[in-house]
């Protein structure tokens, strides 16, 4: 047991002193420990500190750096992307409401006209904005609308999304491209894809009854199967939902 040595204290017998003289050696040699440790941790230093400095002076510099791109370079150059987007955008919305003359209206959107930019231009003009993202998007929408199914499959795959519902979509129309293009196998891929980013009731349903008809058509019974049942038990009030018997029948058949 440690002795507290009060101020004017004298140890009583021997066993009291040489506890005092124990309780001594220990604090000089924590001490003598630290002092050690001290010497050598400023020696390192010392010997080193043009590489610190060099390494706090690149790290400073990238900071600064960081901050001067963002603030000088990328951000006019995201609000300039934006108002780009504004007229292409014009064409798209026209496009997708327009009863005649829709690949006309798409066209405009994708190629620009009268001085500006359309998505493709925004798009290679504009790489890594947020206006270029959604231009791919966009264009990759154009492209399906306009049954171009390659060149959308292309765009949406460069497009990607915090939101949840939108990204699921656009996973889904990649897997509509292949099934058009006659590669449900590739199809059946991004549907999953489209199904495991979200759960949700507008597009889960949708994109399970794709990739069990596309699984279907890939003799994959049991896992078209699967892809039915599910809406069957999870999504009972979707409208999938109400003919999904029949194809759970068809599964089971293995028609």
């Amino acid at each position: 047991m440690a002795t507290y040595k009060k101020r004017g204290f004298k140890p009583k017998n021997k066993e009291e002193q040489q506890q005092l003289d124990e309780q001594e050696s220990t604090t000089a040699e924590v001490f003598s420990t630290l002092d050690e440790s001290a010497s050598r941790s400023e020696e390192w230093v010392s010997k080193n500190q043009n590489y610190i400095l060099g390494a706090i002076g690149v790290i400073a510099v990238a900071i600064l750096g960081y901050l001067g791109y963002d603030q000088f370079v990328q951000g006019p150059k995201e609000v300039s992307a934006s108002n780009e987007l504004y007229y292409p955008q014009q064409y798209f919305d026209q496009a997708v409401i327009a009863t005649a003359q829709q690949d006309s209206l798409y066209n405009l959107a994708l190629d620009g006209a009268e001085g500006k930019f359309g998505f493709l231009d925004i798009i290679a003009e504009y790489p890594g904005t947020k206006a270029a993202n959604q231009a791919s998007y966009s264009a990759g929408m154009a492209y399906m609308n306009m049954q171009k199914y390659t060149d959308a499959i292309d765009h949406l795959e460069d497009f990607s999304s915090d939101d949840a519902i939108v990204a699921a979509v656009a996973k889904g129309r990649i897997g509509d491209a292949f099934m058009q293009l006659d590669q449900a196998g590739d199809a059946l891929g991004y549907y999953e894809q489209a199904v495991a980013h979200n759960a949700n009731e507008y597009s889960t349903p949708m994109y399970l009854y794709k990739a069990g008809i596309a699984a279907l058509e890939l003799k994959q019974n049991e896992k078209a199967l699967q892809h039915f049942q599910r809406i069957k038990d999870d999504f009972s009030k979707s409208d999938e939902a109400a003919t999904i018997d029949a194809f759970i029948g068809m599964a089971k058949n293995g028609k």
